[in-house]
C-alpha cells in the first residue's frame, strides 16, 4: 500500500486471454505456446524456460488453456500495475556501480533496461491467493511476483514479531551495515536485480538493496529435466533414507552449476564419495587418528621441532582458511569446497612423505611432530567442512575431544588442538558405495514415483 500511496501502483483496462470452455480468465501460468523469441514450443505465459525471455501471455504464438487444450480469445478486464519504468535511470546506475554482483547478473540484468521496462500488473482474475487491497479492486488478487519478493522483509518482521523484538528486522533491512545475498536460479536474476529493488526503492523507505545475486545455471538429473510429474528426479525423504544428508550436500555442491549447466549423475555421485569423501578425507582422517591411538597413548603429541616441510604443511592450513573465507564470501561455494578437500589432499600427501611408521621406530620425537602437524590438518578440515557438511564436521570434532563451542573461524589460529588433548577410538566417517549400493538407490529412487 505505500507503493500504491506514493503514485507507483495505476489501474488500466487491457486485454486478456480468455477460455470460454472453462469459463474463466487465464493467469499467465495457465497458458502454454509458442515462444516468440526462441521458438521453444511449450513456453509458458509468464517465462519461456529456454531462452528465459519474460513474457506476457498475449505474447506467445499459437497459445493454448493449460487446463483443457483450448484456444483462448482476447477479452478486456480492468487491472492494477506496477509503474517499473520510473526506476529505469535509477536501477541502472545502481547495477553499473555495484562492485559485487557479478558481471553475468549485471549484463542480464542491464539489457533488460536497454530493452525498456514496461509496468508489470499486479493483479489477477484468480478466484484463490491473497486480496487486492486498492480502491475498486473488487475480487482481484495479488498477482505472485508482486508479493513473493517483498515475503524477504515481510518474513523478517514475522520472525522479528515471533522473537519477541518487533523493531529487529529493521536491522536488516534497513542498515546500511547489513549485506544481503540471494541464490537462485539464471532465469530468476530479473526478480532479484530489477523487480525486487524497484519495489524497495517504490516504499521511500531506505530498503537496503542486494550485496550479492548467485545465480546459477541449470542442474539437469541423468541428462533429463527435473520434473515431479515425470518422476524425473528424488524425492527428499527417499533422499535422506538412501544416504546419510551430508553425502549429497556434498555432492550437490560439488557439482553446483555456477558457471556452466552441470549434470547430476549416480555413477558421478559414487565416483565422488569414493574419492572426495572416502579416499581423501574419510582416511586421512582415519589414519592420522589409529596412528596416534595407537602409538601416542590416544593424546595428541608435542611438536618439538618443525621441518621446513611442516612449516609449509601449517601455512597450508592458514592459505585454505583465507581462500575459503574470501570464495564464500563472493557466493562461490563450489570452488571453496574444492579448496577444502584440496587441503585434504595436500595432507594425505604430507603425511605419505613424512612417513611417521618409519620415523617412530628410530626417531619418536619427529614421529610425535607430523602426528601433532597432521592433527591441526585435521581440525582445520572439519571447520572448514562446517558450512557443508556440519554433521560430518560435529563426528570428526568429537573425535578429537572438541565440542560445538569449537566451530568457530574467530581468532588466532582456530584450528589449533593443543598437544595432550584426548582423542577418541576413531570410527570410519563414509562408507565405499558399490554398484550393488548404487543400484539399490536407483531402485528406491523409482519406487518413490
Amino acid at each position: 500500500m505505500k507503493i500504491y500511496e506514493n503514485g507507483y501502483i495505476y489501474e488500466q483496462d487491457v486485454n486478456q486471454l480468455y477460455c470460454k470452455n472453462c469459463g474463466r480468465f487465464l493467469p499467465d501460468r495457465f497458458v502454454t505456446g509458442v515462444c516468440p523469441s526462441c521458438g521453444y514450443q511449450r513456453a509458458r505465459g509468464d517465462q519461456c524456460e529456454a531462452c528465459g525471455k519474460v513474457l506476457d501471455p498475449l505474447d506467445l504464438l499459437e497459445p493454448r488453456c493449460s487446463i483443457c487444450g483450448e484456444k483462448p480469445v482476447v477479452e478486456s478486464s480492468r487491472h492494477w500495475f506496477f509503474d517499473l519504468p520510473q526506476f529505469s535511470d535509477r536501477l541502472r546506475t545502481w547495477l553499473t556501480t555495484s562492485t559485487t554482483l557479478s558481471e553475468k547478473v549485471r549484463n542480464f540484468s542491464l539489457s533488460w533496461i536497454r530493452e525498456g521496462l514496461k509496468p508489470r500488473a499486479v493483479t489477477r482474475d484468480n478466484l484463490w491467493g491473497i486480496p487486492a487491497p486498492f480502491p475498486g479492486a473488487g475480487n482481484k488478487t495479488i498477482y505472485v511476483w508482486f508479493e513473493a519478493v517483498l515475503g524477504y522483509p515481510s518474513a523478517t518482521v514475522e520472525w522479528a514479531e515471533k522473537k519477541g523484538e518487533p523493531e529487529l528486522w529493521r536491522e536488516f533491512w534497513l542498515s546500511p551495515d547489513t549485506k544481503s545475498a540471494y541464490f537462485i536460479g539464471k532465469d530468476n536474476i530479473p526478480f532479484h536485480t530489477v523487480i525486487l529493488p524497484a519495489l524497495l526503492l517504490a516504499t521511500h523507505e531506505p530498503y537496503i538493496l542486494p550485496y550479492i545475486v548467485s545465480a546459477t545455471e541449470y542442474l539437469t538429473f541423468e541428462g533429463k529435466k527435473f520434473s515431479k510429474s515425470l518422476g524425473v528426479g528424488i524425492w527428499l525423504d527417499q533422499a535422506i533414507a538412501m544416504l546419510e544428508a551430508d553425502v549429497w550436500r556434498y555432492y550437490l555442491v560439488k557439482i553446483r552449476p555456477e558457471t556452466g549447466d552441470t549434470n547430476f549423475s549416480y555413477d558421478g555421485l559414487m565416483a565422488v564419495v569414493n574419492s572426495d569423501l572416502n579416499n581423501d578425507l574419510g582416511n586421512f582422517i582415519h589414519r592420522v587418528l589409529t596412528f596416534i591411538n595407537n602409538n601416542f597413548d590416544a593424546k595428541i603429541p608435542e611438536a618439538t621441532h618443525l621441518t621446513e616441510e611442516d612449516k609449509a604443511m601449517l601455512a597450508a592450513i592458514e592459505k585454505t582458511f583465507t581462500e575459503v573465507d574470501n570464495l564464500l564470501s563472493e557466493a562461490r561455494e563450489k570452488q571453496a569446497l574444492e579448496t577444502v578437500i584440496q587441503l585434504a589432499r595436500e595432507g594425505n600427501v604430507y603425511f605419505n612423505r613424512r612417513e611417521p611408521w618409519r620415523l617412530v621406530k628410530t626417531r619418536k620425537d619427529e614421529a610425535a611432530t607430523v602426528l601433532h602437524v597432521a592433527a591441526q590438518v585435521l581440525k582445520a578440515l572439519a571447520l572448514l567442512l562446517a558450512p557443508f557438511t556440519p554433521a560430518t564436521t560435529h563426528r570428526i570434532l568429537e573425535m578429537i575431544g572438541q565440542g560445538e563451542e569449537a566451530v568457530t573461524w574467530l581468532g588466532e589460529k582456530p584450528w589449533h588442538l593443543p598437544a595432550g588433548a584426548s582423542i577418541a577410538k576413531p570410527i570410519p566417517l563414509f562408507e565405499k558405495l558399490t554398484e550393488d549400493k548404487l543400484k539399490a538407490i536407483r531402485a528406491g529412487a523409482s519406487s518413490a514415483y
